[in-house]
């Protein structure tokens, strides 16, 4: 009997740690659609917009993941918000030469691009 209480009780206090740390890891990553503006229907795959783009993105401190849909002008990004915030993101974006949102294209970042992903 008391075995089968201090097994109950153990149980019981794993499934206690394990569902905080769960819930603790789910606010750790933050998900963000931010409209852009690409102008040309191959930009991520561009041989130096493209590599540039990715390559500066994933230096963001806290950028996990990021998704460039040019169909839809949107960049979606997968973030820490403990180690980086939405607004530090849309200026990284600004100053490779792209639009985030609110925030407009750095005009050197801009100077920058390919010329088919200019208007």
């Amino acid at each position: 009997m008391k075995n089968s209480i201090l097994k109950s009780m153990l149980l019981l206090v794993a499934i206690f740690f394990i569902s905080n740390a769960a819930v603790a890891q789910q606010k750790s990553h933050q998900k963000a659609v931010i409209k852009t503006n690409i102008y040309c229907d191959h930009c991520k795959e561009c041989e130096t917009c493209g590599l540039k783009f990715k390559d500066q993105m994933l230096k963001i401190n806290g950028v996990k993941m990021y998704e460039l849909d040019e169909k839809k002008m949107t960049i979606t990004v997968y973030y820490n918000p403990k180690k980086t915030d939405l607004q530090t993101i849309k200026v990284a974006i600004s100053k490779l030469g792209y639009d985030a949102d609110e925030v407009k294209a750095d005009p050197s970042g801009y100077e920058k691009l390919d010329g088919c992903c200019k208007v």
